[in-house]
């Protein structure tokens, strides 16, 4: 499936270059795990990545959450609770350009019949971040795993 994107990229670099982006991160737990995506495009490739994107104009950002789970994973998701915010200081040096805040949703999801856009190439469940885990998203998914072990 491939993702209907807001703007190119010309302009989305000469956005993010001025502004910081806002975005959402799922963490979607399951019995199995923290779902992880394996992105292959748009940065930080090669790297596990919590399913996310940027919060549109004038959308809500539940509608966010909903619209990123459908668009990158192909379900649909419950909201369980907000957790805070992640901010990514390494964006500029991986992308040359931005800065982005993330709104951090727990979520379950409602299915596990999974429909991948073209930005992932895969997913999988894990107990534990692997190493190759975006930086950030490591840090916070280690503070929430031990939060959750206590």
């Amino acid at each position: 499936m491939k993702r209907k994107l807001p703007f190119t990229f010309e302009e989305f670099k000469s956005i993010y270059s001025k502004v910081p982006r806002l975005t959402v991160d799922l963490v979607i737990h399951t019995k199995e795990g923290i779902i992880l995506t394996l992105r292959t495009k748009h940065g930080y490739e090669n790297q596990w990545h919590l399913p996310g994107g940027t919060v549109y104009f004038r959308e809500s950002v539940e509608d966010s959450v909903k619209r990123v789970a459908r668009e990158e994973l192909g379900i649909k998701v419950s909201i369980e609770k907000f957790h805070g915010y992640v901010e990514y200081f390494s964006e500029e040096k991986e992308r040359g350009f931005g800065y982005t805040i993330s709104l951090v949703f727990i979520c379950s999801p409602n299915s596990m019949e999974f429909i991948l856009d073209d930005q992932v190439e895969k997913i999988e469940f894990f107990k534990i971040p692997p190493d190759n885990t975006l930086k950030e998203q490591r840090k916070l998914l280690s503070k929430l795993l031990a939060m959750k072990a206590s």
